[in-house]
């Protein structure tokens, strides 16, 4: 595999309406990510992945832009932007932008002008039908619930195709101007000086053209619309073009939301030759989705199921290519609270989530929060901001589940706990912001903050510092990062251990992932630890006593 610039960084998401508010209008903004820079580099990042800053009427959270062109105005202006870049590059930290091309906002001009006049040239940039005797040209269901079709204004028989809300009318990427015009704006950004773009929801933007109905999977007649991705052939053409236009003329990091890819396949969307730089490792931290719908979901994540995807997720893509790591992003729960039971939740558990994930082989990305501990709150039905979030709990109540039942369920999976204000210290509004803060802060950032965490040198916090120092440092460094996956002890009951091996050096990384202690038989002779979370471990001969989430490294030379 050909080295890249990107594979020894340590990557962070940025949620920028709630990291830190500068202007006390209560939503967090660019200036608020520039003041913050000295304490991510201080963490040991290299790459910001920043969610959507461009201006949109925020129907879905900035995922509908208006103008690719422009800052939305609550984050700053183009002049803030432009001082981000500049003063990260300074530390070494590059910056990455949230990119929607598979839609645009129905405010955006192209989509105004084609409502205008549907036949005319702008009509040509979004997917525009005919109906079937004024019913929808498909029975396709959108990701947000009902038809995938709106009616066109002023028509009786005209739809236009939107795969999420209404207000997000997708682009026709058929058609050689639209993606010329998508091709002209990413380089735009990337003579900024942008690091690169993750690209959302880009595994949709091919569509069936014979604009055929799917079996319908429920009571409404209609059919996922996820479904298509799985059925048509051809988007590699399109991802392989924007690759070579937008991306290899600056060695560009592109990051893919690609889900739902077959592992045949896998090798032509990674790698030297694939389409993206890297996609997100999903499968392993969506091991509780045992259904569609939150009330089928399990809770806390099945340790059995997480460790067995994860294994088979890292040995899949070990001859093809890296992906990122995450257990947390945006529109996930919080993993402090996904991954380990309510109860058990503490500076030994959380630091041995940390180190089961940074020590895997791909690019480790954080979320904001993820390394201070922050963990889910407690919700009060009327203070859900996520549409998605209040659909499910409707979904739950009508399926004969109580209301107080439901609230739990939606509590638990809801996108709204990773949306909290960052927390920075104990004063008010966890430091966030002197305003009224957009989104309820958690209760508990009276003890977990940066602040106080700071302080002290056995916090999550300065575990995650220190953990990422080993990442990255010079003896540890390049087998941690290019050395092979081998999963050990793949059957012992609540022990998550693996190893990373080069031609130089074996470690291997052994968790007792559980509240009860456990010990493990050693097969290897381990000659050092050389990194842990607890301050003294037990040996007794080659048997490993581990207490209640303990988790080890262990090195061998070769």
């Amino acid at each position: 595999m050909k080295k890249q610039w990107w594979h020894d960084k340590i990557a962070y998401q940025i949620y920028p309406k709630s990291f830190y508010d500068t202007n006390g209008d209560g939503i967090g903004d660019i200036k608020g990510i520039i003041k913050k820079l000295p304490y991510l580099q201080k963490l040991g990042i290299d790459i910001l992945w920043i969610s959507p800053m461009f201006r949109s009427p925020m129907v879905d959270n900035g995922y509908d832009i208006s103008d690719y062109y422009a800052i939305d105005p609550m984050f700053g202006t183009m002049e803030d932007m432009d001082q981000l870049i500049v003063q990260a590059k300074e530390r070494g930290i590059s910056i990455l932008m949230d990119l929607v091309v598979n839609h645009c906002s129905s405010e955006h001009p192209w989509f105004r002008e084609a409502m205008k006049d549907p036949d005319g040239p702008y009509g040509s940039y979004f997917y525009i039908k005919d109906g079937k005797n004024g019913k929808a040209p498909t029975n396709w269901r959108s990701y947000f619930g009902g038809s995938v079709w709106e009616k066109v204004p002023g028509y009786d028989n005209k739809f236009y195709l939107h795969s999420f809300a209404k207000e997000q009318p997708d682009l026709n990427w058929e058609n050689k101007e639209v993606r010329e015009k998508i091709y002209e704006m990413i380089c735009w950004w990337m003579e900024k000086g942008l690091g690169g773009f993750r690209i959302d929801a880009i595994m949709n933007i091919k569509k069936d053209l014979t604009w055929s109905d799917l079996p319908a999977d429920g009571p409404d007649g209609l059919a996922d619309v996820y479904k298509i991705t799985g059925k048509v052939t051809g988007i590699g053409d399109f991802l392989m073009e924007m690759k070579h236009r937008c991306f290899d003329p600056y060695d560009g990091l592109a990051i893919g939301e690609a889900m739902f890819v077959k592992e045949d396949i896998l090798k032509n969307f990674i790698g030297d030759d694939g389409y993206f730089s890297t996609i997100f490792a999903f499968e392993p931290c969506h091991a509780y989705r045992k259904g569609k719908n939150y009330k089928e979901y399990l809770w806390p994540q099945p340790f059995d199921d997480w460790r067995k995807e994860t294994f088979h997720n890292q040995k899949l893509i070990e001859s093809t290519g890296f992906e990122a790591n995450i257990i947390e992003n945006h529109d996930q729960p919080r993993g402090a609270s996904l991954f380990i039971p309510e109860e058990d939740y503490g500076f030994y558990s959380v630091s041995a989530l940390a180190m089961i994930m940074i020590c895997q082989r791909g690019l480790p990305f954080l979320y904001q929060g993820q390394e201070i501990g922050m963990s889910n709150r407690k919700w009060k039905l009327d203070e859900f901001n996520d549409l998605e979030t209040l659909n499910q709990y409707e979904i739950a109540v009508k399926s004969g589940i109580s209301e107080e039942n439901a609230l739990s369920i939606v509590g638990h999976h809801s996108r709204d706990n990773a949306r909290t204000p960052m927390q920075w210290s104990h004063e008010m509004n966890a430091g966030f912001s002197d305003g009224t803060p957009w989104m309820p802060v958690n209760e508990n950032y009276r003890t977990v903050n940066v602040e106080d965490e700071e302080k002290e040198y056995g916090s999550i916090l300065n575990f995650y510092r220190r953990l990422i120092a080993f990442r990255k440092s010079e003896e540890y460094r390049e087998v941690l990062t290019y050395g092979k996956f081998h999963p050990i002890y793949e059957t012992q009951d609540h022990i998550f251990a693996y190893e990373r091996i080069n031609e130089k050096k074996r470690l291997a990384l052994i968790c007792n992932f559980s509240c009860q202690p456990s010990e493990v038989e050693l097969k290897e002779n381990y000659e050092n630890v050389v990194f842990v979370n607890y301050e003294q471990t037990t040996m007794q001969g080659k048997k490993l006593i581990l207490k209640p989430y303990e988790a080890v490294v262990l090195e061998e030379s070769l």
